[in-house]
């Protein structure tokens, strides 16, 4: 599969109302598209942060809808965003969660990791990484996205609620720098978020 995210910023008072339009109009547009397989969205509503992450079958389906898609974002980001930042991804590793509470919380990890290591992080985050997120309390999914060219990666993992999200930071801190460590991965930022939305689609029969 391959993810188109998007990362907006802005005013935090106007935050609510980009969230209403991408939950109602917004979600109706993506549930017409071709090969659309899931959204997520999630928000800092402190600082004033939004992300989304639409997931679509392949490659060809992703691009088939980037224009559609885009006069649809900008129409539903206007009155918030003051920058936004639209990228694509490899889906190298997935296990989402087929919906999420309205406690439930995401953390975000940003790395660079050479092409040549690429596979390295995908074994090490499918094979090391992972497992041990799954023991944590509380821990319902993750993803690993992979930009292979530009050197890029994003590990995206949801929890809960706040409380579980605040007892594994340690713990994923650790697992954070063994992964690293074996791929020569370098770590850009760590966030977090509320989750707004989780949804799967299935496949057509």
């Amino acid at each position: 599969m391959f993810v188109r995210t998007t990362y907006a910023t802005g005013d935090p008072a106007k935050l609510d109302g980009a969230v209403r339009a991408l939950t109602t109009e917004g979600r109706e547009q993506l549930f017409g598209q071709p090969g659309f397989r899931g959204a997520g969205l999630f928000v800092d509503r402190e600082v004033g942060k939004l992300m989304t992450g639409t997931w679509w079958d392949d490659e060809e389906a992703l691009r088939a809808s980037a224009e559609r898609m885009g006069e649809v974002r900008a129409r539903m980001l206007a009155g918030f965003a003051a920058t936004v930042t639209v990228d694509v991804w490899e889906a190298a590793v997935a296990t989402r969660p087929e919906a999420a509470g309205e406690d439930a919380r995401f953390r975000m990890t940003r790395m660079d990791v050479a092409p040549s290591d690429a596979d390295a992080l995908v074994d090490a985050y499918e094979n090391g990484a992972l497992p041990k997120l799954r023991a944590m309390n509380g821990f319902l999914g993750g993803s690993l996205l992979l930009d292979r060219a530009g050197g890029r990666a994003t590990v995206g993992a949801i929890y809960a609620d706040q409380d579980s999200l605040a007892a594994s930071r340690g713990h994923s801190a650790a697992v954070r720098g063994e992964a690293t460590s074996r791929t020569r991965a370098t770590v850009r930022s760590v966030e977090e978020f509320e989750v707004v939305m989780v949804e799967s689609r299935p496949p057509s029969p």
